[in-house]
């Protein structure tokens, strides 16, 4: 998806995703240690970011909307925290190596073949012994319209997850329903994939 793509998702008056966390990141953030430096990767409207600040955490957001990039800044100011933003399109540009305690992502949909590349990008940018907490859609998804990509070229599929993560410590996996009710573009139960692991 390009930039305007996102930059039009965005471009709504309101926050799309709404202002709320995740509920998993709200569920994991416990396991990231106190003043941890956090990167947060296609972050979108930075709701999960702020609420990670809002825990004491050294906040970066990277996304390659400018638009949800100013959303997140807004939305910083609004609840008194400070965040780096970062506009990258991260299936395209490395971040930095081994920068980060901890690394997030939540629905982050990239083309199929993309996929490989951000989430080594991700996984890359985290410090030996940190952690990535990422929850995305499945292939199944599509069953449920309840949000997502309507693509199965845009969702995930669990094996090649467990691929891509099985040189490290796999703290948590799931591959199934969830109910997400996440501003106007996430409602319902869906079905997803989570994994939480320990580089």
């Amino acid at each position: 998806m390009s930039k305007e793509h996102w930059d039009n998702s965005f471009s709504d008056q309101d926050f799309v995703y709404g202002q709320k966390e995740n509920v998993f990141i709200h569920e994991m953030s416990r396991i990231v240690p106190d003043h941890s430096k956090v990167g947060c990767f296609a972050e979108g409207e930075g709701r999960n970011a702020v609420y990670l600040a809002r825990l004491g955490h050294d906040v970066t957001a990277y996304d390659q909307s400018t638009i949800g990039l100013e959303k997140t800044q807004k939305l910083a100011r609004e609840r008194k925290v400070d965040i780096k933003t970062v506009q990258i399109d991260l299936t395209q540009e490395k971040v930095h190596t081994n920068l980060y305690d901890a690394a997030i992502m939540v629905f982050g949909h990239v083309p199929k073949t993309d996929q490989p590349f951000l989430m080594e990008n991700m996984i890359d940018a985290v410090k030996p012994g940190g952690y990535v907490i990422f929850e995305v859609y499945s292939k199944d998804q599509l069953h449920y319209q309840t949000g997502g990509p309507p693509s199965f070229d845009m969702l995930y599929d669990p094996a090649e997850i467990l691929n891509w993560i099985k040189d490290y410590t796999c703290i948590h996996f799931y591959y199934g329903e969830a109910t997400r009710d996440e501003g106007k573009r996430h409602v319902g139960l869906g079905h997803v994939i989570q994994a939480v692991i320990k580089k």
